[in-house]
C-alpha cells in the first residue's frame, strides 16, 4: 500500500517543524508533502500536492482552521481533516462536527497521542479503500441492484424524449429521487481498464465485470451527501458504462456538481488503481429532454482521446457554447462524425475505409451511389459550420479548386471521391484541433484580462472567472496553469503585488489604502504577502526605493 498524503498547517513555523521532526510518519503510513503557514497559503497547496489528509491549526491569521476545513469539504469531499486547538471551546467543537472533521484535539499535542490519531486515520482509509475492493461484497451488490423496470425506465428516459406526465407518473411509482428540480443534468461514465497499471495488480482487475459495480457504488456513496441523483448501467453506449442524472436544486449548483464529480474522479483512481473519466452534459430544465443532455454527455466522454482520461469532461469546456447539436441517426455518419471530431488518424482512416467498401460492395443504381456520397459530404458540411472552419478546409491538396459545386461534381466519381473523401476528413480533423486550442488560448488571455480589470475587488474567485468563461473551475484550472505555469491564487497574487509595487513607487498613499486598491481588505495579510514575495514589508520596500 502507498503511503497516504498530508498537509500541516499552523502559524508558527517551529509547531510545524517539530511535529514534522518528532513523528515516525512512514511508520504509521504518511508521507508530509507540504506544509502551510495559514489557510490562504494550504489552499494552493492543497490545490496542487492533492493530500488524503489535512493537519491544521484552528487558531490563524488571514483563515482560520473552521473556515479552511469548510472550503475544503466544498471542493475535496473524501479528504480527511484534524483540527488541533489551543482552546476548549464548545461552539469550535460543534462546527468541527458539522464540517464532518474527522479529528478533533486540544494543544498541547505529543508525539503519543498524535501517532495514535494517525494510526487510526491510516487504519480508516485502508478499511474504506478495502471495501471498495472486496470482490465478494461487490457481488452482493450486484445481486442487489436496481430492479429491472426502474433502470430500463432510466434507460430509456436517457434514450429519447418523454412528456412530462409520463416522466413525474414513472418517478413516483419506481421510487426514483430526481422530480422538483430547477434543472437536470446527465453523466457519462467510463472505467478505462484498459489502462490498468501493470505496478499493482488488485483482485478486482482479474473480475473486470465487478469494476462498474465497484465505480457505481463509490460514485452513489460520494454523491449522496450533496444531491438528489439516479445511477444505472447503460450497456447501449460503447463509451460508456454508467449513466447517470443528477438533479440541481437551491442547494447545490452544477460548478459544485463538477468539483464534487472531479474530486470521485480521484478517489476512484485511488482505491481501484483505474482512471476513469466522467461526461457531464448541457443542464435541461425539463427532465423529458434529458435525452439531450445525455447525448452531449456522451460527446463529452468522447473527447477523453483529446484531453486525456481520469477525471471529468464537461462538454462546455469542449465544444462551442450554444451551439445546435447535430442529430445523426445512420450508423456511418455517426462513426464518421466520432472519428473525425476525436481521432486519432488510424481511426478516419479505417472509418473512411469503411464508408468507401460499403460502396464498392453495393450493387444498386447509380443514383444511391449519389445520394450516399452527398450525404456522407453533408456530415462534413455540417461539422465545418458547426466549428466556424474555413470552407477550404474541404479541399485540402486536392487539386479540386475552391468551387464547392465544381467540386460536389468531380467526387461523384467514386475513386475521386475515395480519395477527397480522407484527405478532407484528415483536414477537419486537425482544422478542428488547431480551433480547440485556439480557443484555450484565447479563453486563458481573456481570463488574464478579466483579473487585470477586476484585481481590485477582494472577492474575485476562480468561480467567477468561470462564468464570464462558461467553464468548470476544474477545466479552467488545469488550462490556466498548463497557459501561465501558476495557479489561479499565484496568479491572481502575483498581479496583485506587481500593482501594489507600482503605487508604492509612484504614490505617497498609505499602506492599508494601497491593500484596498490591490484588493485585501486586511492590511495585514497584505503585509504578510508581500514580504513573502519580496522579502520586506511594503513600508520598507518604499523606503528602499527612496
Amino acid at each position: 500500500m502507498d503511503l497516504y498524503r498530508i498537509i500541516l498547517v499552523d502559524d508558527e513555523e517551529e509547531v510545524r517543524k517539530s511535529i514534522i521532526r518528532k513523528i515516525d510518519w512512514q511508520a504509521v503510513g504518511f508521507t508530509v508533502v507540504g506544509d502551510a503557514e495559514n489557510g490562504e497559503d494550504a489552499l494552493e497547496k492543497i490545490e496542487a500536492l492533492e493530500p488524503d489528509v489535512v493537519l491544521t491549526d484552528i487558531r490563524m491569521p488571514y483563515m482560520d482552521g473552521l473556515t479552511l476545513a469548510e472550503k475544503i469539504r466544498q471542493r475535496y469531499p473524501s479528504m480527511k481533516i484534524v483540527i488541533f486547538s489551543g482552546y476548549d471551546d464548545f461552539d469550535y467543537a460543534k462546527r468541527a462536527i458539522k464540517l464532518n472533521v474527522t479529528e478533533y484535539i486540544l494543544k498541547p499535542v505529543n508525539v503519543e497521542e498524535l501517532t495514535a490519531i494517525l494510526r487510526r486515520i491510516q487504519e480508516s482509509l485502508d478499511e474504506e479503500i478495502e471495501q471498495k475492493r472486496d470482490v465478494s461484497l461487490l457481488r452482493e451488490n450486484y445481486r442487489r441492484s436496481l430492479p429491472i423496470l426502474r433502470e430500463q425506465f432510466l434507460k430509456d428516459l436517457v434514450s429519447h424524449q418523454m412528456d412530462g406526465k409520463t416522466v413525474n407518473d414513472r418517478l413516483e411509482q419506481y421510487d426514483i429521487p430526481l422530480a422538483g428540480a430547477k434543472k437536470w443534468i446527465s453523466i457519462a461514465v467510463k472505467a478505462e481498464i484498459s489502462e490498468v497499471s501493470g505496478e499493482l495488480i488488485l483482485p478486482l482487475h482479474e473480475e473486470r465485470e465487478l469494476i462498474p459495480i465497484s465505480v457505481m457504488q463509490i460514485l452513489e456513496e460520494n454523491l449522496k451527501p450533496y444531491c438528489r441523483f439516479s445511477l444505472f448501467s447503460f450497456s447501449g453506449a460503447a463509451d460508456a458504462e454508467i449513466a447517470g442524472i443528477v438533479a440541481i436544486d437551491e442547494n447545490n449548483s452544477q460548478t459544485s456538481m463538477i468539483d464534487i464529480l472531479s474530486d470521485i474522479c480521484k478517489e476512484i483512481r485511488k482505491i481501484l488503481m483505474i482512471p476513469v473519466t466522467i461526461g457531464i452534459g448541457h443542464s435541461r430544465t425539463e427532465l423529458g429532454l434529458i435525452c439531450e443532455s445525455f447525448r452531449s454527455a456522451l460527446d463529452a466522454l468522447g473527447y477523453r482521446a483529446i484531453v486525456g482520461s481520469g477525471s471529468t469532461i464537461y462538454i462546455n469546456d469542449v465544444e462551442p457554447v450554444n451551439t445546435g447539436k447535430l442529430q445523426f441517426t445512420a450508423e456511418d455518419e455517426s462513426a464518421l462524425i466520432q472519428a473525425v471530431k476525436f481521432g486519432p488518424e488510424e481511426k478516419i482512416r479505417s472509418v473512411v475505409s469503411g464508408i468507401i467498401g460499403r460502396m464498392s460492395d453495393a450493387k444498386v443504381h447509380a443514383r444511391q451511389y449519389q445520394t450516399y456520397m452527398f450525404s456522407t459530404a453533408n456530415c462534413l458540411v455540417q461539422l465545418i459550420q458547426q466549428y466556424d472552419l474555413e470552407m477550404g478546409v474541404l479541399f485540402g491538396d486536392t487539386g479540386m479548386g475552391t468551387d464547392p459545386f465544381m467540386m460536389i461534381r468531380q467526387v461523384m466519381n467514386r475513386e475521386k471521391f475515395s480519395k477527397w473523401l480522407l484527405e478532407a476528413a484528415l483536414g477537419i480533423n486537425g482544422a478542428m484541433d488547431q480551433e480547440r486550442d485556439n480557443t484555450t488560448r484565447q479563453s486563458m488571455e481573456r481570463a488574464k484580462r478579466y483579473i487585470m480589470e477586476n484585481y481590485q475587488d477582494p472577492d474575485l474567485s476562480v468561480e467567477q472567472v468561470c462564468r464570464t468563461l462558461h467553464m468548470s473551475p476544474a477545466y479552467f484550472s488545469t488550462m490556466f496553469k498548463k497557459a501561465t505555469g501558476q495557479t489561479y491564487i499565484g496568479y491572481l497574487t502575483d498581479v496583485r503585488l506587481n500593482k501594489a509595487v507600482e503605487l508604492l513607487n509612484k504614490t505617497d498613499d498609505k499602506t492599508y489604502v494601497i491593500a484596498a486598491k490591490v484588493g485585501y481588505q486586511e492590511q495585514n495579510y497584505f503585509s504578510y504577502v508581500f514580504k513573502k514575495k519580496f522579502g520586506v514589508s511594503p513600508t520598507k520596500f518604499r523606503g528602499s526605493r527612496s
